[in-house]
């Protein structure tokens, strides 16, 4: 009979993510996530069965948090409103209360940088998940009127642009400045939906 778990799991994954999302999957030791989750070697084994598996459970959470973020945006205001808040809301929501977490960029972004070349298949794994944003993106600009063919163009622009500021935000540049980057790339797009 398996013993029941003496932690509670969703916390420590949680604590988890937040480790590997400021410091990264290689610089993650072992040990740095057994403290930060509170739980024995052991009992990282029986759960987790090891780091990688780990590491990806956290990009799949982070992504699905991400996603729930947009759609949220999505469902409580005008189409380009939301888009523009998402990004807005994710690079300041994320600075609150003296947190340096606006400076760490995203996960997905951060593992594509760091994996690439390395280890391809987590690369690949963030790519992905990077790439379900474009689907929503593109309803939403449909939603506001743009023809489907420059709703494409313009939510494939947008991811790019989502990689952009998400790097940018870890070089430390005054919030001032990437906001301002953001607001005129929605004017771009206001202006170029047909």
């Amino acid at each position: 009979m398996a013993r029941p778990l003496e932690f509670d799991r969703s916390k420590a994954v949680d604590r988890a993510l937040v480790l590997f999302w400021r410091k990264g999957y290689q610089a993650t030791s072992l040990a740095d996530l057994l403290t930060a989750m509170g739980i024995a070697r052991s009992s990282f084994y029986t759960t987790f069965t090891d780091k990688r598996s780990l590491f990806i459970e956290c990009l799949e959470l982070f992504s699905k948090r991400t996603l729930g973020m947009l759609q949220s945006a999505c469902a409580e205001m005008p189409p380009i409103d939301a888009l523009q808040s998402f990004f807005e809301r994710s690079f300041t929501s994320l600075r609150g209360a003296g947190s340096a977490r606006g400076h760490w960029g995203c996960m997905l972004v951060n593992t594509v940088l760091e994996m690439a070349g390395v280890d391809d298949d987590l690369a690949s794994r963030a790519s992905r998940l990077i790439d379900d944003l474009q689907p929503i993106f593109q309803a939403c600009l449909e939603d506001a009127g743009a023809t489907p063919a420059r709703a494409e163009e313009l939510a494939a622009m947008l991811v790019l642009f989502n990689e952009g500021v998400r790097v940018s935000s870890r070089r430390r540049l005054p919030e001032a400045q990437n906001l301002q980057t953001i607001a005129t790339t929605f004017r771009f797009v206001r202006g170029n939906i047909e």
